[in-house]
């Protein structure tokens, strides 16, 4: 998560909101929590004893177990003959950017009652315009799907965004995220203020040495710069269980109405794309789902491709006008060069500095294009990629193997589409 911050909203209507929302919003300031059009069918299943469904969607703060498990176990007490179940939908490292993709296949096909996301954070690089893009586009996707579903957005805290909470107002990324819930009239609970307040009072310190003892009467929140201890997780906890009994309190049942959105390109029709063995050359392979990546990768990726020669091919057309691949970066990572209509326009490494182990990434191969029929290959390149940043970290470490970091190849698992594939 910190790795990708640090390196890393048809008609009249439509268009004045989108103009509205152009560029640097203003900040706006921080509540605990706003209940706007409550949680009323959650509440409603909870009380009536029901069988529930929550799905905790975000990065790897919700990754964790901290927050997730204990905020999980507080539902399960709190309505005890409920029948409460978890759908874990979070990825480390990764944003509303990649989640309006995957929403469809993490969190939607288990049919949640409740989904909380918590994706501040991971958005803190973004500018507000592309928040507004795949935040709207997930809310959208979700009421589509069923418009009972409750949806409440949870904020986190990175180090960076104190100096705007200590000033009185949210961070940017925050910032964009209240607009879109003011919009939708989602409630949000802000845990990263109880932080902030606690921070400026000279109460709580992150981040800090784990070995360190801490000064007299200061809590440690973090060991870095946004992902909390356990205690960190425990503050939180209690910040959003007491907005939670809040926000009962002026919560009705009823499905959620989808207002015009903010933005006329939102990514509402973001989806994953299976791929198909026509769409390869002979020399890829799909790894078993029993054992190594294929079994590693297999909860986010159940199908994944794997290319290990120069010159191997994966090619597809479709209408629209963005394509990704959702695939995988490691020591052993080749180059992928990206041909669009033709014309190669770029050559991507799939190796990184942080690259001593594989980690699900997302391969940009074009976007803004005209909104139209589109042919794209990825080949692999004979050229590796520069490993050096990584191989100066590791060389002298016990076990080093040069092997692992050696390679031209690509692992695939999906492609990523603002359009709609062309069968072959």
């Amino acid at each position: 998560m910190k790795r990708q911050l640090g390196a890393w909203i048809g008609g009249l209507m439509m268009v004045v909101a989108a103009d509205a929302l152009a560029g640097e919003p203003d900040l706006v300031p921080p509540k605990l929590f706003s209940a706007r059009g409550g949680l009323g069918n959650l509440f409603a299943k909870l009380q009536g004893n029901g069988a529930v469904t929550i799905a905790y969607f975000g990065g790897s703060i919700t990754a964790a177990p901290g927050w997730r498990p204990k905020t999980l176990k507080w539902f399960q007490t709190t309505w005890p003959k409920a029948k409460i179940t978890e759908v874990n939908a979070a990825i480390g490292g990764t944003g509303s950017d990649l989640g309006v993709f995957r929403c469809g296949q993490d969190v939607l096909a288990h049919k949640p009652d409740f989904v909380l996301v918590e994706f501040a954070v991971n958005d803190g690089g973004a500018a507000p315009d592309s928040i507004y893009r795949t935040l709207e586009g997930i809310v959208r996707q979700i009421w589509r799907a069923n418009a009972e579903t409750d949806i409440c957005f949870v904020y986190t805290i990175h180090k960076a965004f104190l100096p705007d909470y200590e000033k009185g107002f949210c961070n940017r990324s925050t910032t964009a995220h209240e607009k879109v819930a003011d919009h939708y009239g989602i409630p949000s609970i802000n845990m990263a203020l109880r932080v902030a307040e606690l921070h400026k009072a000279g109460k709580l310190i992150f981040p800090f040495p784990p070995k360190d003892t801490p000064p007299e009467g200061k809590m440690v929140f973090a060991h870095d710069d946004c992902h909390p201890n356990d205690a960190g997780h425990e503050l939180f906890t209690q910040v959003i269980t007491d907005a939670l009994e809040e926000i009962q309190k002026a919560s009705k049942p009823g499905p959620h109405k989808l207002p015009e959105p903010l933005r006329a390109d939102n990514w509402e029709n973001a989806k994953l794309v299976p791929i198909e063995p026509s769409m390869l050359t002979p020399g890829w392979r799909k790894l078993p789902t029993d054992d190594g990546f294929g079994k590693w990768f297999g909860n986010r990726l159940p199908a994944l491709w794997e290319a290990t020669k120069p010159g191997e091919k994966l090619s597809f057309r479709f209408k629209g006008t963005l394509a990704r691949l959702y695939d995988l970066v490691g020591p052993d990572g080749g180059k992928a060069i990206c041909t669009v209509d033709g014309k190669v326009t770029r050559t991507v490494p799939r190796f990184d500095m942080y690259c001593n182990y594989h980690r699900l990434a997302t391969l940009a191969i074009a976007e803004g294009l005209e909104d139209k029929e589109h042919s794209v290959t990825i080949e692999v390149s004979p050229e590796q990629p520069d490993r050096e940043p990584v191989l100066k970290q590791v060389r002298d470490q016990k076990g080093f193997d040069p092997k692992r970091f050696d390679g031209t190849v690509l692992r695939v698992g999906y492609i990523m589409l603002l359009g709609d594939l062309i069968n072959p």
